[in-house]
């Protein structure tokens, strides 16, 4: 076989690999985030239920309307769903507001991981939170980077530490964080729930603002209106519940 038959080879078992990956989950849902810096829609896995329908019942409340996306990190994430973002000043710190519950930890791998445009729920520390529970309202979209064979091994050495050899990259897995990028390194300790299917160049546009010592963009972005675009029927619909602060610790930065 030559170079170039190599190379269209490869070429060709990407497409038939990446397919695979992307389309195994179900999404019967959708919201629409309308930002200052554009517009956002997410679709939601029917795989995480008990995730998607607390974040279709958080929006039906309006609880993101106004909301800040109060931290960044280049190269890695966007996060909102701080209840005390609504009104806050500038350079207050944030990252404290959320409900009093929190919803079980819904891991879904290998089809469902933090590829770039993935969504997932922010969560307390494993020394509070050892079963991994997610906020109720905090969620974050990854971008992440590309990353080389080597990086990826390393990441998955650290998986195994963090837990217990349970979470292994597949080859599917591992070629879309070498050829599209995300967070590899959160798969299976962060409930993913969901995916950007618009908007993607939003994201991209908001990860690389400018931000203060504690990943605060310096000029406000804020989520102008949260809308339910496709919903559940009626009768999978539940009760308000009440906001409470509490600490949230998220996604961290590898």
């Amino acid at each position: 076989m030559t170079r170039t038959q190599t190379f269209l080879w490869g070429i060709i078992l990407t497409v038939s690999l990446l397919p695979s990956v992307m389309l195994a989950q179900t999404k019967n849902t959708e919201v629409l985030f309308e930002t200052t810096a554009g517009n956002i829609r997410i679709a939601l896995y029917d795989e995480t239920t008990q995730t998607r329908d607390n974040f279709l019942k958080i929006t039906k409340m309006g609880i993101y309307d106004s909301l800040l996306i109060h931290r960044v990190i280049k190269d890695f994430m966007i996060q909102s769903g701080d209840t005390n973002s609504k009104h806050a000043k500038p350079g207050q710190l944030l990252g404290t507001g959320d409900f009093d519950y929190t919803t079980e930890a819904e891991f879904r791998l290998p089809q469902i991981f933090h590829r770039r445009g993935a969504v997932a729920m922010a969560r307390e520390g494993e020394k509070v939170n050892p079963e991994r529970r997610s906020s109720a309202c905090q969620f974050y979209i990854v971008w992440g980077k590309v990353r080389n064979d080597m990086q990826l091994a390393k990441i998955q050495e650290k998986l195994d530490s963090a837990t217990q050899g349970q979470v292994k990259l597949t080859p599917e897995m591992l070629e879309v964080y070498k050829t599209i990028g995300g967070a590899p390194h959160l798969d299976g300790q962060y409930t993913v729930f969901g995916e950007v299917v618009e908007g993607l160049d939003i994201v991209e546009k908001i990860q690389a603002v400018e931000t203060d010592k504690n990943d605060r963009p310096l000029e406000d972005i804020r989520i102008l209106k949260a809308t339910v675009t496709k919903d559940l029927p009626q009768s999978k619909q539940e009760k308000k519940l009440p906001v409470k602060k509490k600490i949230v610790k998220t996604a961290r930065r590898k």
